[in-house]
């Protein structure tokens, strides 16, 4: 047997040393003078008849031979089938937890009984011996350690689960029969926007199956094989349709510790469900439009009317930068009453009203705030996005103003079919349910143990953003901002220094009437004017299309058709402006018209031609021949215009003086 082996070879065998030099010292006392030195190197080698009958077998072993009376012979390699080890674990990821764990119980039995035959033990007596151990059959130790043993080790957890519910034939055999147009009729029916009942769907199914002669399976059947085969994201969006299915996606999750207070704002409106005698005496159910900081979830700002309409938006918007500052950014839903003319003038992405060259600009893009529109998703619009929206559902303001305490009896539920017991018992007047608004909005703001980002659930509202906002920088309006913010901006069209405004709307048509002395001839005739909607008949802002201030435009009533009183008052007005007017333009003129007669050159008038052709007198009969003479008119001299010139030329004198 030529096999030489060296002492590093050597380490690990049964019956050795573990340390080399020791080894070596072994292998020196059982060679004697066998050993040599190995070719290309300076370790020695030595025969391995020398060594032990064990450790010359383990040698053997590794090169894949075995010695039987001094004879060797190949050890014949077993074949390993190849496998997907990620396929295998799959399938375990895909049991359930009773089969896993059947599977750790089946892995500990064929671990021993590996365990056992490498120590040499024969195999149906370890089999006898670990099934006596775990009380289990030993048919199926030997079998579950056969149907292991292909595999590697580390995969025989994989490997021993159970197969139950993997083989798809042996499911479709188990399967109810149905014919496919059987269910193709059901798919068709059931799957549509009006969302049919399943029974209702079945019950169809079952008389049109008996007309043409079809193998449906029982309801139950029906309904797994609904689940196992149409995914329910694919019923989700037959049923209900695409936007639907896009709520089924998770809802993005956005920190707001990046902002700060008053940083980002937004704002929506909540109907309130509480029946009140509004000012004007008619009993609605009153909308307030809401303004909340983004990053602390405080109610900044609110403002009640009739309707979500552009006033109550502005003034609320008015009180938030009168309070706390000018935001730098809003967020706000592309609504008609949101995205409104006055509001969001100017804004490129309005989509909302028809677009004009000569728009004014709005109050938010004129006090330099950055406007953000809530998106349109499949064809709705996505206003949960918005923060305040947390405020009009389950313990918000519905809980807190709706349901108030003085608001008793006035109450009409959330929805129709929600209508409480004692519903239209009292009708609450608007100046109780502002006050009850109030105390509501306070106690919201106020209420400790906010689970937020920004409170952690220890701190209110009030107090997330009073920490905030004091360590923050915060823009504050001028006064003619402020004063822009009150008044919204309409573009109309000026005729001899007057014009109209639309005071109440097309249903009642009414129109107030302005005038100024300074819009006499304003080029170009059209303007905008800032007005507060409550004070119509007070005086009103004019500017210029680009924003510069011209004058304040008074109203003028209508009067009486025989109001004498106001027909004096309107003469002595007219008198007045007249007066004015002379006096003005009697300042202005420096110079008389005669003065200016005085200064032009005298005209000389030329002298007459004088005729060379002289005519022969011929008389005729008794009597001198009559002449005619025609009437020459008079040379146009054009005193007029030599008078409006004279003073034209006054006037650019003067002019030039005062300069």
């Amino acid at each position: 047997m030529d096999i030489w082996v060296t002492a590093k070879e050597c380490v690990g065998l049964p019956g050795f040393p573990s340390m080399q030099h020791n080894i070596r010292a072994n292998l020196d006392k059982l060679a004697g003078e066998k050993r040599r030195t190995r070719s290309g190197s300076k370790s020695f080698e030595y025969p391995i008849n020398c060594l032990p009958p064990v450790a010359r077998a383990a040698i053997l072993k590794k090169q894949g031979t075995i010695e039987i009376n001094d004879r060797q012979f190949e050890i014949k390699q077993r074949h390993t089938e190849s496998y997907c080890r990620e396929s295998l674990w799959q399938q375990f990821n895909a049991a359930s937890n009773k089969q896993r764990e059947k599977a750790r119980q089946k892995c500990e039995a064929v671990i021993a009984v590996a365990g056992m035959i490498e120590t040499g033990i024969d195999t149906l007596t370890a089999f006898d011996s670990v099934a006596d151990a775990l009380q289990l059959p030993s048919a199926s130790v030997r079998r579950w350690y056969y149907q292991a043993k292909p595999f590697d080790r580390s995969d025989w957890l994989a490997a021993l689960v159970g197969k139950h519910g993997h083989s798809m034939s042996a499911r479709k055999k188990k399967e109810a029969d149905c014919t496919s147009a059987a269910w193709d009729f059901f798919l068709a029916d059931y799957l549509r926007p009006e969302q049919p009942a399943l029974r209702t769907c079945y019950a169809r199914l079952e008389e049109v199956a008996a007309a043409h002669g079809w193998i449906i399976p029982s309801l139950s059947s029906l309904r797994r094989k609904l689940e196992r085969e149409v995914p329910a994201e694919q019923v989700v969006l037959l049923r209900q349709g695409e936007h639907a299915l896009m709520r089924l996606y998770p809802a993005q999750e956005r920190t707001v510790l990046e902002l700060d207070a008053m940083e980002w704002i937004n704002g929506d409106g909540y109907q309130h469900n509480v029946f009140v005698k509004w000012f004007n005496g008619e009993v609605i159910r009153p909308k307030t439009w809401i303004w909340q900081d983004i990053r602390t979830r405080k109610i900044l700002a609110w403002r009640t009317d009739v309707s979500e309409n552009s006033d109550s938006i502005r003034l609320a918007l008015a009180d938030v930068i009168e309070q706390y500052g000018i935001p730098k950014h809003i967020t706000i839903d592309n609504t008609r009453a949101a995205a409104n003319k006055w509001m969001t003038g100017g804004v490129p992405n309005r989509y909302r009203f028809k677009v004009k060259e000569d728009d004014p600009k709005g109050i938010i893009p004129l006090l330099g705030i950055q406007l953000h529109w809530t998106s349109v998703l499949f064809g709705r619009g996505h206003g949960q996005a918005k923060p305040v929206e947390r405020a009009f559902s389950h313990g918000g303001l519905g809980e807190v103003v709706d349901k108030h305490p003085a608001l008793a009896g006035a109450y009409t539920g959330a929805n129709p079919m929600a209508k409480p017991d004692n519903y239209g018992d009292r009708v609450v007047d608007a100046e109780t349910f502002l006050k009850a608004l109030a105390e509501g909005i306070a106690f919201w703001n106020r209420r400790p143990g906010r689970d937020t980002e920004v409170c952690l659930g220890k701190w209110s509202f009030d107090d997330a953003f009073e920490q905030s906002y004091q360590e923050s920088t915060v823009r504050k309006a001028t006064a003619e901002q402020r004063h822009l913010l009150l008044l919204p901006a309409e573009a109309v069209t000026v005729t001899n220094g007057a014009f109209t405004l639309n005071a109440g709307g097309k249903i009642q048509s009414r129109r107030n009437r302005y005038y100024h002395e300074q819009l006499l001839g304003i080029k170009p005739n059209k303007i905008v004017i800032r007005f507060d909607p409550a004070a119509l008949h007070d005086s009103v802002l004019c500017y210029t299309l680009d924003g510069r201030f011209i004058c304040e435009a008074t109203c003028i009533e209508k009067s009486g058709f025989g109001d004498t009183q106001a027909a004096r008052e309107h003469d002595r007005n007219r008198t007045r402006f007249v007066k004015r007017t002379k006096e003005a333009t009697a300042a202005q003129r420096r110079m008389t018209a005669l003065e200016v007669a005085e200064l032009m050159p005298e005209t000389v008038p030329p002298a007459p031609p004088e005729s060379r052709v002289v005519e022969i007198y011929h008389p005729e009969g008794n009597t001198v021949r009559r002449v005619q003479i025609e009437a020459q008119p008079e040379p146009d001299t054009d005193y007029d215009y030599a008078f409006e010139n004279a003073v034209a030329q006054l006037h650019e004198q003067q002019q030039k003086n005062t300069i």
